[in-house]
């Protein structure tokens, strides 16, 4: 059962803030949906956003609306982790715990009770969403930034059958080789290296996976590629020595925000009809 939290139209169509209790985290789970004007099953994009943010950051600053409505396409964002879990430390730094769940299913206590964000994207939200709004579920494709990024390229990689298409903004391209990654993992995953490959996409990439439309956007001006923590440069490395058909794109002047992904936005939702549309 999902409950309506608020709703607002735009271009035709609805902004929807939704709450549901969620069997894969054992927590309320909020997601977010805009809902163009169209009366058949539509396409699906999933939005993972970054970290610190909630499923409504992406809603309010991306502006995807009429873009989204001119295509014909859904588009669902999720919370990025459960929330109030009661566990110590899961509020004290910006880059783990609440509002930095890094899309994986963690192993270690006390985060593997709640932290299954990997499975509640793959699995529980899509079915959710089929069962309850008009989508077409043979017709879904991921994209995200920051580390929404690094999780619609795991997600994607590692689904190849139930996505098109995936692309990101200045995603984490390497969690288990920068810091963020590094003070997430050890404390989801144990410290055990070889089990964060698994949520790794150069990792992914450099194992053999199966090969889908990829597109990546990165800013030459953001802090945090300078800092090491994106690591995108590997991304392409890696891709080239794998012969991975990506399009990484660094675009001159830009930096981390969502001025940078309102400026590429609209490309990156026409790349991804091009493959809902086939």
């Amino acid at each position: 059962m999902i409950n309506l939290r608020k709703k607002y139209k735009s271009f035709g169509g609805w902004t929807e803030f939704y709450e549901h209790q969620s069997a894969t985290t054992g927590t309320p789970m909020n997601f977010s949906i805009f809902r163009p004007n169209h009366s058949k099953p539509l396409p699906v994009l999933y939005w993972l956003s970054g970290l610190t943010c909630t499923d409504e950051n992406f809603m309010q600053k991306a502006g995807a609306q009429r873009m989204l409505s001119e295509l014909g396409m859904i588009l669902v964002a999720p919370d990025t982790s459960p929330r109030h879990c009661q566990i110590p430390g899961e509020d004290e730094v910006y880059h783990f715990g609440a509002g930095a769940g890094f899309y994986v299913n963690a192993t270690q206590d006390p985060w593997r009770k709640s932290y299954q964000m990997y499975q509640y994207v793959s699995e529980e939200l899509p079915a959710l969403i089929k069962d309850n709004f008009p989508v077409d579920p043979l017709r879904q494709s991921i994209f995200g930034h920051s580390m929404g990024g690094h999780g619609a390229m795991v997600v994607g990689l590692r689904n190849p059958s139930a996505y098109r298409s995936i692309s990101a903004f200045a995603p984490i391209c390497a969690p288990s080789q920068c810091s963020w990654g590094e003070y997430a993992y050890s404390r989801y995953l144990g410290e055990d290296r070889e089990a964060w490959l698994a949520y790794d996409t150069c990792a992914l990439i450099d194992a053999g996976c199966e090969k889908k439309p990829l597109l990546v956007d990165q800013g030459s001006d953001d802090e945090f590629l300078e800092s090491g923590q994106l690591q995108t440069s590997r991304l392409g490395e890696v891709c080239k020595e794998r012969n991975y058909d990506i399009r990484l794109r660094m675009q001159e002047g830009y930096d981390h925000s969502y001025y940078f992904v309102a400026s590429f936005l609209e490309e990156h939702l026409r790349f991804h009809q091009r493959y809902l549309e086939a």
